[in-house]
């Protein structure tokens, strides 16, 4: 779904655009990052996503003559101004880590290396994006790993804020493992599977509950789900399923993937005397799925429970990630290019605060893996042109605390450069996979981390150093503020 949206941006962007363009000489080619600096939810780990939106934007940025005529309408902008925006285009470079990588705090998502006025235009749209598509695939992913291997379907659309949150929102979902949406625009624009059952209001406008089933499973017997909470769940719902179950069966049209849907009640209790109301008329393989307000807490709690669920439909709490509703993302000044040599002159952004501190310079990230089981070690953030290998030892130590240290032998570990190029001067050179190959990957990106960062509740944190040459570069620019 292309579109337009450039003017999706904060008014002080565009003004300080127009300050670089005034000032010819402040338009350098500088570098930012967007990271965030605490993961959503108390989770151990996040889900980067949003990529694939980010370049249709960057595809599409420019500004057609209504946008001018309106921004002219402000009286904040002179004519040579909007005059240059009309020729707008951007020309820079972006590198990002793909979607459904897990990722952690302070290391760059993304990074645009571009004139002043092409990097800071484009901030708030890319932290809108990439902000939100993260929360809702780290919380998505969070509640499929609750599942523990049963499917999550994501049902969440006329919760969401939105029809771009609920599209948005679903795809996030999708990556990080969600068997479905019950959003049909998704599936169309997004190749992903549409899953769904039928409402109350289907059971209510039928003259009796049993003919409302029998109806709708001769209309979708190869999708059979029946919602059997309308009216009594274990003295009429159950019954009647079952009921038609069994005529099904004999008529042989009971397909795999049938079963009923829990939607009110106690679930755990439910579900279990439901489970055994349906072994005992010999449907072993009836699917027993469950929604209600559900998030991976409430199924972490269900599962303890011995609940008889084996699929679960979750709407609200992940679509709108509601414990959690913001991912925190942030786009910092890294450096500025010396016009006369080209190299890149680190920046740092100074706070009390010292979280906000900021990392200097150009920089990428290098994964550090455990070369025997594949597990995640540390991840390192290191400038750009450093090189490492793997034939020779590799000293990891906490940014804050130095003295805790980690010495790795050679050949005991495995490298791998996250960022990837996405844009080159101003040209698109990356091509974002399919939704469902991006969910494959993620699957696999998830069984790199240990079992106790997947713990829903106080995980182990991840490292996140910083290279020997990146730390010392920064303690060199808090040094000199410090003495000024």
């Amino acid at each position: 779904m292309s579109r337009n949206l450039t003017l999706l941006t904060d008014l002080y962007e565009l003004t300080m655009m127009q300050g670089y363009f005034k000032e010819k000489s402040a338009n350098e080619t500088v570098i930012f990052d967007a990271f965030f600096r605490n993961n959503p939810f108390g989770s151990g780990y996040s889900i980067a996503a949003g990529l694939e939106q980010v370049i249709e934007y960057i595809n599409n940025l420019h500004f057609e003559q209504a946008d001018v005529d309106y921004l002219r309408s402000t009286g904040l902008f002179a004519e040579d101004f909007l005059e240059y925006l009309l020729h707008f285009h951007f020309s820079g470079d972006i590198y990002a880590i793909p979607e459904g990588t897990v990722v952690f705090p302070r290391e760059p998502l993304l990074k645009v290396i571009a004139p002043i006025m092409e990097a800071q235009l484009i901030e708030t749209a890319i932290l809108n994006i990439i902000n939100h598509q993260s929360l809702i695939a780290t919380k998505a992913s969070r509640v499929v790993h609750a599942a523990a291997g049963d499917g999550v379907m994501e049902f969440g659309l006329r919760r969401a804020q939105g029809p771009d949150a609920g599209i948005y929102g679903a795809r996030a979902a999708m990556i990080a493992g969600c068997i479905g949406t019950s959003n049909v625009l998704c599936g169309q624009m997004f190749d992903v599977p549409v899953k769904g059952t039928h409402a109350h209001s289907w059971i209510m406008s039928f003259p009796d509950e049993l003919t409302a089933f029998r109806t709708y499973a001769h209309l979708y017997p190869t999708a059979c789900i029946l919602l059997v909470d309308t009216y009594n769940t274990l003295k009429s719902g159950v019954p009647h399923a079952i009921q038609v179950f069994q005529e099904l069966k004999e008529e042989g049209l009971l397909h795999k993937g049938y079963g009923i849907r829990l939607d009110s009640g106690d679930l755990a209790y439910l579900s279990k005397k439901a489970r055994a109301m349906l072994d005992e008329a010999g449907f072993f393989d009836a699917v027993i799925s469950a929604s209600n307000d559900l998030d991976e807490t409430l199924i972490n709690s269900l599962k303890i429970q011995g609940a008889a669920i084996n699929s679960w439909g979750v709407g609200t709490n992940l679509i709108t990630a509601k414990d959690n509703p913001s991912f925190g993302g942030v786009y910092k000044l890294a450096a500025i290019q010396n016009p006369e040599n080209g190299k890149f002159i680190p920046k740092i952004k100074l706070s009390e605060n010292s979280e906000k501190i900021t990392n200097p310079g150009n920089k990428t990230i290098r994964r550090v893996y455990d070369r025997e089981n594949g597990k995640i070690i540390a991840d390192l953030i290191c400038l750009a042109d450093e090189h490492f290998s793997e034939e020779n030892s590799l000293l990891l130590f906490d940014p804050k605390d130095t003295w805790k240290k980690t010495l790795l032998a050679p050949n005991s570990y495995h490298l791998r450069e996250l960022m990837l190029p996405v844009f080159q001067k101003g040209q698109c050179v990356y091509h974002s996979p399919k939704v469902m190959d991006i969910q494959a990957y993620c699957k696999q990106e998830i069984t790199t981390l240990w079992e106790e960062t997947l713990r829903l509740v106080n995980p182990n944190r991840v490292h996140v150093d910083l290279s020997n040459e990146l730390w010392h570069m920064k303690q060199q620019l808090l040094d000199s503020y410090n003495i000024r």
